[in-house]
């Protein structure tokens, strides 16, 4: 099995990451998170980020860009913003609903995408799109999910959110089966049934030795990325916990 590196979503320490952005990723990289993937706009410079990462000996695996930062009226400036950074996952982590209402509109996404995907490629960039739990509720004859990856190129990544996607009702792995080797991105979310997101990975319901197993043989996984962001501990310590957990289990 491949032995695939682990990084923190900073949105589950947002707050932590406004107030002392150099002490959050210190703290994140002694955990021992190897690491980071940003998300929204940024708060910082580029080679500010940069340089601290550095010094930590971390690096990021993907930004989550709000989707107003990819068109043309920002796409240079988002692409110098990752070079700079060392950055080549742009992540889109969500569509705007008025963007997403009819399955003519997630066809419409999938070619915007698929033009993205082709603009990035010239930087040795990619970009992809991270799951909530409403691309697993049926519009249109077709899941979302469906009609989105059925319809982008496989240059398109494929960020499956585990913790939404199980609350959406997904089946995780048939996901992997039917689009091998585009989950290049993994987020690991709790869930559980009967407690909704707040347990921490491994005290939750999702079937984490087959995620692991699916990601690691057809999923061309290439990053494991934590999320977190109930209130069952502190920010810090719930993802602490959450990659000591990993750790347990052989990750």
């Amino acid at each position: 099995m491949a032995n695939i590196p682990i990084a923190l979503e900073l949105y589950s320490v947002r707050n932590e990451l406004v107030e002392d952005t150099a002490g959050t990723l210190k703290a994140v990289a002694e955990m021992g998170y190897v690491g980071v993937e940003f998300a929204g706009h940024p708060n910082n410079t580029a080679q500010e980020l940069r340089t601290l990462l550095d010094d930590l000996g971390i690096v990021c695996c993907g930004w989550h860009t709000p989707i107003d930062l990819v068109q043309d009226d920002k796409l240079s400036e988002t692409i110098e913003f990752n070079q700079i950074l060392g950055n080549s996952n742009i992540i889109i982590p969500g569509i705007p609903q008025h963007m997403r209402e009819t399955r003519e509109d997630w066809l419409k996404m999938a070619e915007f995408f698929n033009q993205l995907a082709e603009k990035l490629a010239s930087h040795d960039m990619a970009t992809g799109y991270h799951n909530h739990h409403i691309e697993f509720e049926e519009l249109g004859g077709e899941l979302p999910w469906d009609t989105f990856f059925g319809n982008t190129n496989s240059e398109v990544i494929m960020q499956l959110d585990t913790g939404n996607a199980f609350y959406g009702g997904a089946e995780l792995l048939s996901i992997f089966e039917r689009y091998p080797n585009r989950a290049i991105t993994v987020h690991l979310k709790p869930y559980s049934k009967t407690d909704g997101f707040r347990p921490l990975i491994g005290d939750d319901d999702v079937p984490w030795s087959d995620v692991f197993k699916a990601c690691e043989t057809n999923g061309g996984t290439e990053w494991y990325i934590v999320e977190y962001e109930s209130d069952l501990y502190e920010p810090l310590e719930s993802v602490e916990r959450c990659l000591k957990n990993l750790k347990a289990m052989g990750k």
